[in-house]
C-alpha cells in the first residue's frame, strides 16, 4: 500500500481552511496549479473524490470532509513525532505552545514563566492570548499544543484537567452598596444594574450561572472588554460587577474605590487545562498543572 504524502494532506487541509485555492497556495508557499495538482494525485491514490469542480468553484464531498478531519489528527501527531525528535526524546524539552485567554492571563502569567522557567529550563515555551472560541480551533488544528481555560466549557475530541476553583465576588462602590438590599439576593439586583464581560469571553457566562443572575433585564447593555474595563464601570457608582478572585489577588481594585464581598458557596469558575485526545505529551502537561496548582485560589489537582 503506498501512503498519502502528508505534504499533500496539509495542502488539503489548508484549502479546507482558506476555501479558496489561491489564498491556500499562498499560504503553503506553492503556486496554485501545485496545490491543484496535488489534491488531484491526493484523489487518485486514494481513489475517491475530495472535492466537486464546477468551473472556478468547489465544494468539499463528504468523504472529502471527512479526510479533513483525519488529515488533521495525522499532522499533529507528526508535528509531535517531530518535536519529540528534535528534543532527543526528552518530555521536559522542546517547543510548547500554550494558549490561554484574556480573563487569566494578566494574572497568572508571570507566575507560570517564573515557574516553568525554573522547574523545566529547557522547554521552549511560547505564549498565545485570545478568546476561547479562537483558541479551541488553534488546537484542533495544530497551532497550540496545550489551553488554559475557564471550564467548565465543551471541548470536543479534547481532554481536560481540572486544577483549581476561582471564585467570584460582586463589586461595587460603598455609595452602590448602600442602594442594595439587605441582605443580599442576587436575583433581586436592580435593573441594568451588572456590568459583565463581552459576549465572547465565556466568563461572563459562568458569572451569569455562578453567581445566580437570573434575570436577562439585570444585566446592562454596556459590555466591557475585559476586567479592567469592568473595574472603571463599577467605579463609576453606575452599577456593579463579578470579578474572579485571581484577578482580586493581583490587586485589579488597588487604583479604584470599590469592595468586594465573597459571592454564594458555590459561585466559582473552574480553570484547567485543555489538550487533543490522542497527544504523547500527557507526562509534561500534567507537570504544567502542577507548577500551576499553587497559583490557583482554590487547588484542586
Amino acid at each position: 500500500m503506498k501512503w498519502p504524502n502528508l505534504k499533500h494532506l496539509h495542502y488539503l487541509v489548508t484549502l479546507y481552511e482558506e476555501q479558496h485555492f489561491n489564498r491556500a497556495a499562498q499560504r503553503c508557499f506553492v503556486s496554485q496549479s501545485t496545490l491543484s495538482t496535488a489534491i488531484q494525485n491526493l484523489e487518485e491514490q486514494l481513489g475517491c473524490q475530495l472535492l466537486e469542480r464546477d468551473h472556478k468553484t468547489f465544494i468539499f464531498t463528504a468523504l472529502g470532509l471527512e479526510m479533513v478531519e483525519r488529515s488533521k489528527i495525522l499532522l499533529n501527531g507528526a508535528n509531535e513525532l517531530v518535536e519529540y525528535a528534535q528534543s532527543a526524546g526528552n518530555w521536559q524539552a522542546g517547543k510548547l505552545k500554550l494558549g490561554i485567554i484574556p480573563t487569566i492571563a494578566p494574572f497568572l502569567l508571570e507566575g507560570l514563566i517564573d515557574k516553568v522557567g525554573q522547574a523545566l529550563p529547557q522547554l521552549n515555551l511560547q505564549l498565545q492570548e485570545n478568546t476561547t472560541s479562537n483558541l479551541l480551533k488553534e488546537l484542533t488544528s495544530g497551532e497550540l499544543d496545550l489551553l488554559i481555560l475557564a471550564l467548565p466549557m465543551e471541548t470536543p475530541g479534547c481532554k481536560q484537567m481540572v486544577i483549581g476553583h476561582d471564585p467570584f465576588h460582586l463589586v461595587a462602590h460603598p455609595e452602590m452598596m448602600k442602594q442594595l438590599p439587605s441582605p443580599l439576593d442576587y436575583s433581586a439586583l436592580p435593573k441594568n444594574s451588572v456590568f459583565l464581560l463581552q459576549q465572547e469571553h465565556c466568563m461572563t457566562g459562568h458569572a451569569v450561572s455562578a453567581c445566580g443572575l437570573k434575570h436577562k433585564e439585570q444585566v446592562s447593555a454596556l459590555a466591557a472588554s475585559s476586567l479592567f474595563t469592568l473595574v472603571q464601570l463599577a467605579n463609576s457608582k453606575l452599577g456593579l460587577t463579578f470579578l474572579p478572585e485571581l484577578a482580586l489577588k493581583s490587586d485589579i481594585l488597588s487604583h479604584s474605590q470599590l469592595v468586594s464581598f465573597p459571592a454564594e458557596d458555590k459561585a466559582y469558575r473552574e480553570i484547567g487545562l485543555v489538550w487533543r485526545s490522542g497527544t504523547t505529551r500527557v507526562k509534561l502537561f500534567r507537570r504544567i498543572a502542577e507548577l500551576l496548582q499553587p497559583l490557583m485560589p482554590i487547588p484542586t489537582l
